[in-house]
């Protein structure tokens, strides 16, 4: 006796969807192009710090770009070999930008550790121009994509968010060069932008890899649905609880319940209901519920 209760939003899904692939697919094309003026500035202006901030950008560009893509193929319904749909192509996405970002910064960490030595002094004005473009442009994105509440619109923003930042410590280098000749802080720069980027990217990493191995998504959520289902009268005993996620914020769960005695009918359809009413609260996008009668041996292995 199991019991399959699944909640659809329907055209407030898409609609909220086409907001997110809207936004994303802005930021893309802003970042891309800048990415591009950015390469290039990087060389003209012979500068690591730029050079580093252009891979940073890079990455994001790539991470729009999948992320825009995928929010398209995300809404694609579910099918018999992809029984979930397309959701979890998010964390490719994630994996993939990760993959790209560490590859940069290993590229930059190697043209500006040498820098150190024998620092070059790179064309501060043409610095200081392309850190304003780069605040307005990364600032323009970044404040598009705050209204974003998917999970890969929140990273796409901390990166935008980071690369204004990044900007403004360019900028301010680039004005004490005009004053100072320390020529070093230009690769100095660019290590610190890239560690930083590392150690984002490597906290990023870690979050994607529990969900792939389908951690419950919040340490909290476990004990309070198992609480909550373990109060039900008709329940015995609660076991195989599984909770995942699909994304990052679309939740499965599925657990067996042990009843105290057999059950009717009708007071199996009353219990199904407080199931879904003790359940609602935590917003799951998908629950399996199963009952088991008090000597019936449980089919799954423990």
């Amino acid at each position: 006796m199991s019991s399959h209760h699944h909640h659809h939003h329907g055209g407030h899904h898409h609609h909220h969807h086409d907001a997110a692939s809207g936004r994303i697919g802005w930021a893309f094309v802003i970042n891309l192009c800048f990415t591009i003026i950015e390469f290039i500035g990087g060389i003209l202006t012979n500068s690591t710090a730029i050079m580093a901030d252009a891979i940073h950008d890079l990455g994001d560009s790539l991470a729009l770009g999948s992320a825009w893509l995928l929010q398209k193929l995300g809404q694609k319904d579910a099918n018999q070999s992809l029984t979930y749909g397309y959701r979890r192509l998010s964390l490719v996405a994630a994996f993939i930008n990760a993959v790209v970002l560490v590859v940069g910064s290993i590229v930059i960490l190697t043209i500006a550790i040498p820098r150190l030595w024998d620092p070059v002094m790179p064309h501060v004005q043409g610095m200081l121009w392309l850190a304003v473009l780069g605040m307005l442009v990364n600032g323009y994105a970044a404040y598009r994509l705050s209204a974003g509440k998917t999970l890969n619109e929140r990273v796409m923003n901390w990166h935008l968010i980071e690369d204004v930042l990044g900007w403004a410590a360019v900028l301010v280098v680039s004005i004490v060069l005009m004053f100072v000749d320390l020529p070093i802080l230009d690769p100095i720069l660019s290590i610190a932008f890239t560690l930083f980027i590392l150690v984002n990217v490597v906290r990023a990493l870690g979050s994607t890899i529990k969900i792939f191995l389908q951690a419950t998504p919040d340490p909290a959520l476990y004990p309070a649905i198992e609480e909550r289902l373990r109060a039900l009268e008709p329940v015995a005993d609660v076991h195989h609880l599984h909770i995942w996620s699909l994304d990052g914020e679309h939740h499965v769960c599925t657990a067996h319940l042990v009843l105290r005695s057999e059950l009717t009918a009708a007071q199996q359809l009353a219990l199904k209901q407080d199931v879904a009413d003790q359940l609602k609260p935590f917003e799951l996008a998908h629950t399996t519920i199963e009952f088991e009668l008090p000597d019936e041996l449980c089919r799954d292995a423990d």
